[in-house]
């Protein structure tokens, strides 16, 4: 049976560090950047689930103490906010946040683009059919944004500033024009 329950009398603390480490979460959370899960980057995901992690640890684990959790916790959502205010720098973005693909570019698709974001053609077709798009012929660009979305600019519609500056960061606009030497061209 103490297998099942082990020290029936530490559950209580269990349920202490739980509510103390929540509170210190929620307020450390709050003091950061609003966010929503969609625009999570990856470094904020992997901060997401280390804060899972340490709490879970800490709230179960005897030998962990709740001080030992809560310097683990403000640790890591200091640290998060240093990178976020540093995300401000342009290199410091392109390192730890990723930029946008153009999976199709003038109705083709780019099967290196498609590879480096792990996606099949089937992927993009899904993301065609969302958009109400029945034919590549449709299809100006296709991006695939930082955070898994999707934006379609149709064949007939000129790019305005917004689309042109993704487009740039997909590296597929120079001038305005395509740019078919670019890296990220396939």
């Amino acid at each position: 049976m103490r297998e099942l329950i082990g020290g029936a009398a530490g559950l209580g603390w269990v349920a202490v560090k739980a509510v103390l480490l929540f509170a210190v979460a929620v307020i450390g959370l709050r003091l950061g950047e609003r966010r929503t899960l969609a625009q999570l980057s990856a470094f904020d995901f992997t901060v997401a689930v280390a804060i899972g992690s340490i709490i879970g640890r800490t709230v179960t684990a005897a030998s962990t103490s709740f001080a030992t959790g809560a310097v683990a916790l403000v640790t890591l959502l200091v640290v998060h906010r240093l990178v976020a205010l540093a995300r401000r720098n342009r290199q410091i973005a392109r390192a730890v946040d990723h930029q946008p693909r153009a999976l199709i570019a003038d109705g083709k698709v780019r099967q290196r683009e498609l590879a480096r974001a792990g996606l099949t053609l089937a992927d993009v077709y899904v993301l065609l059919r969302q958009h109400d798009i029945s034919d590549l012929s449709q299809v100006g660009y296709l991006l695939y944004e930082p955070g898994g979305q999707t934006t379609l600019i149709p064949a007939d519609e000129e790019p305005g500033q917004v689309m042109r500056q993704g487009l740039a960061a997909a590296g597929c606009l120079d001038d305005g024009e395509p740019n078919v030497n670019s890296p990220t061209s396939g």
